[in-house]
């Protein structure tokens, strides 16, 4: 069982679907879903991510299927769509948080580094949603949560996923005004510095360097699996029920950090931990 703020049952009957679901943050949302009542389809191109993320959802009495799924791949894009309607009819909440990066200066990206980032966090992203809407969501209606980053202003050593992240949430903006009229709400959230599993993909070094810049908010420190999952979970409920367009920073004020007030260590803030 894991933390949550929300209600029992809230998402009952619901379907919901999430990229990158086989590991951290993807996992962490699904976990959430799952104990609030939904069933829950976590794809990635990984199989050996997706049946140890199977099992963690499986263990805990969720009704959850894993399908594998490259979002930089058109057809693979359309099977995993289809094996989920095939499964559970429709697909009522999208969580697209499947993506990846490396980190390189600028100069040093190459056109395959470049174009590989693009396709698989902006291309992929719109790609796998447009497949959601016309499979299911043009019909039932729905919730689409975009995970980008914070990149607000700018992402040094990341300048090709920042870019595709700021595309992320435009067309975030643009797709809530097109599909607003069929009953799809579309909303995205940029975490701050989180302490996720994902971090461990990156060099010692690139860790501590994230880990260290990560604590620039005003709780000075990193952000949890938990309180993105939260954020997400609280866009896809009813109580977001008038919300679409938005782009929902969960940083602890890491987008409004000025040196000219840097934030300094307190204990006044709490922590919403996993169990």
């Amino acid at each position: 069982m894991i933390n949550t703020v929300f209600k029992e049952g809230l998402f009952k009957d619901k379907v919901v679907l999430i990229t990158g679901g086989g590991t951290g943050i993807g996992l962490r949302i699904a976990r959430e879903f799952c104990q609030l009542g939904a069933k829950a389809i976590i794809a990635s191109r990984s199989a050996e991510k997706l049946t140890k993320g199977l099992k963690v959802l499986t263990d805990e009495g969720a009704k959850a299927i894993a399908l594998e799924c490259n979002i930089r791949d058109e057809e693979s894009i359309k099977s995993c769509i289809s094996s989920a309607i095939s499964e559970f009819g429709k697909v009522d909440i999208l969580v697209n948080n499947g993506g990846g990066q490396f980190p390189s200066p600028a100069e040093f990206i190459n056109k395959k580094g470049w174009h590989a980032v693009i396709e698989t966090n902006l291309t992929g992203t719109f790609f796998l949603t447009q497949e959601v809407f016309n499979q299911s969501m043009n019909k039932h209606g729905g919730s689409v949560i975009n995970i980008t980053m914070d990149n607000r202003n700018g992402f040094p050593m990341l300048a090709h996923s920042a870019a595709a992240r700021a595309g992320v949430q435009n067309l975030t903006m643009s797709l809530a005004n097109e599909w607003g009229k069929y009953g799809v709400r579309v909303n995205s959230i940029s975490p701050g510095t989180i302490e996720s599993s994902g971090l461990d993909t990156y060099a010692p070094h690139f860790q501590d360097f994230v880990r260290g810049y990560g604590k620039n908010n005003q709780h000075f420190r990193l952000g949890t699996e938990a309180e993105v999952a939260s954020a997400v979970v609280f866009l896809s409920s009813p109580a977001a029920s008038f919300i679409t367009g938005v782009n929902l920073a969960v940083d602890g004020g890491e987008s409004i950090y000025t040196p000219l007030l840097p934030p300094i260590q307190n204990d006044k803030n709490e922590t919403f931990l996993d169990e």
